[in-house]
């Protein structure tokens, strides 16, 4: 959340926050959170000088006679019930200032494009060549159909629409792409991560997905967990409420994992093939390091290039964007997207998102470290970056590297983990 003296220091830029990120609701949340905040540091004095006089009371005791005694404990009776009713106030007006608290948007970076939605994105630059192709392409779901590798009538049967069945080498192309993402990450330094699927509710609050997004949420309701859409959520959550040491800055994680979205709202749109799905597995890498922005800055760039590396070895065309504001979530200063390439959308579709969130998740997570300097703590800076998402990149992979004969060709990269071979499928023509 939003330190709250940077709130006290300039509500303004609060509440102009959460309006150009498109949160015009929320910017009432600064007022509620003012006004409960200075109730709040008024009546602490009163209660502490109420404590103060209680002790010297108490103090009194002895010295009294019996019935000066009977007198002070009325009295002092009295004041108890004063106090209680005074600590009562304040446990209310502390959960209202949280509770505003968690509502205020972190604060947008200057450097993001203002705009109402995705389409107010702004290119940086695109790298790939878009591929032509002197044969009729087949979309990926017709690719994949023919091949007897893709099933999404039985998965809907049983599961529901936007569900799916991966078959034979389809499912083992899928594996390859992952555990390349994953690997490649490891040998730059990342420690894997295999996380929890289900989450309580302080790593949803904790991460900045709720209060807001429980809608796009799979809720176990019986057991009071939720079904994770990213595996940002329990790795930026792992050293939640606790202390690390500087020297042990930054962490950086890759996690692979099955992920969960409702894609409430999304009804009628994307819905024949694997771009717009409930269940999806990713390579996530996640950053927790110290409070420096220019640091972070670099991280966020490191992350970024993690992901185009992996995209241009899987010889993908992509463009990377600068998310405008009305499209950055609560937590984000500043976001990246990658898109790539998708010949049977005629355009890029995103893949990858890399955030930077300096401390609001930290301070919501209690994730602080104690730093060199001089032994006091600070709330940690975090960041993540999809690595590789699928079945979504599946898309890119099955009709770019197509051939004619409806083989796909494997990258290069990925031959290792596929015994070797170059092509997957078998010819469909004739």
């Amino acid at each position: 959340m939003l330190d709250i003296k940077v709130i006290r220091d300039d509500p303004e830029a609060a509440r102009q926050g959460a309006i150009k990120k498109r949160f015009a609701d929320r910017a009432a949340a600064v007022d509620r959170l003012l006004e409960a905040d200075e109730k709040l540091r008024a009546l602490i004095p009163e209660i502490d000088g109420m404590r103060t006089a209680q002790k010297a009371a108490a103090k009194r005791m002895g010295k009294l006679s019996a019935d000066e005694r009977q007198a002070h404990l009325e009295e002092q009776k009295k004041a108890k019930q004063e106090l209680h009713q005074l600590e009562e106030r304040e446990k209310e007006l502390r959960a209202a200032v949280r509770e505003n608290q968690m509502l205020v948007p972190m604060i947008p970076d200057p450097e993001v494009p203002d705009g109402d939605d995705d389409t107010g994105n702004v290119e940086l630059r695109t790298v790939g060549e878009v591929p032509t192709f002197d044969f009729e392409l087949r979309p990926h779901q017709d690719l994949a159909e023919a091949q007897g590798w893709l099933d999404v009538q039985r998965a809907g049967h049983l599961a529901g629409s936007r569900n799916y069945y991966l078959f034979g080498d389809l499912a083992l192309l899928q594996d390859a792409a992952l555990r390349f993402a994953a690997d490649r990450l490891i040998a730059k330094g990342y420690v894997a991560v295999d996380p929890p699927l289900l989450v309580r509710d302080i790593a949803m609050r904790g991460t900045a997905f709720f209060p807001g997004g429980e809608e796009q949420t799979y809720s176990c309701g019986h057991d009071d967990l939720y079904l994770i859409g990213t595996s940002e959520v329990p790795v930026t959550a792992l050293h939640g409420d606790s202390i690390l040491d500087e020297a042990e800055l930054p962490k950086l994680y890759v996690a692979r994992s099955t992920c969960f979205r409702r894609e409430a709202g999304t009804y009628g749109k994307d819905t024949k093939g694997l771009y717009r799905v409930h269940q999806f597995q990713k390579v996530e890498q996640v950053v927790v390091d110290i409070a420096d922005e220019g640091r972070s800055k670099e991280h966020h760039q490191a992350i970024l290039q993690n992901s185009e590396e992996i995209l241009q070895a899987l010889q993908i065309p992509y463009r990377v964007v600068n998310v405008c504001s009305g499209d950055l979530g609560v937590g984000q200063v500043q976001k990246f997207d990658i898109e790539s390439w998708m010949p049977s959308r005629e355009s890029y579709g995103e893949t990858h998102s890399a955030s930077r969130f300096y401390d609001y998740q930290a301070r919501r997570l209690a994730l602080r470290y104690r730093r060199a300097e001089d032994r006091k703590t600070a709330f940690c800076h975090t960041l993540n970056n999809t690595a590789l998402a699928s079945p979504r990149v599946l898309i890119p992979l099955l009709e770019i590297h197509q051939l004619p004969d409806g083989r796909v060709a494997v990258p290069e990269v990925l031959r290792p983990y596929l015994g070797g071979r170059e092509t997957i499928g078998r010819p469909l023509n004739g």
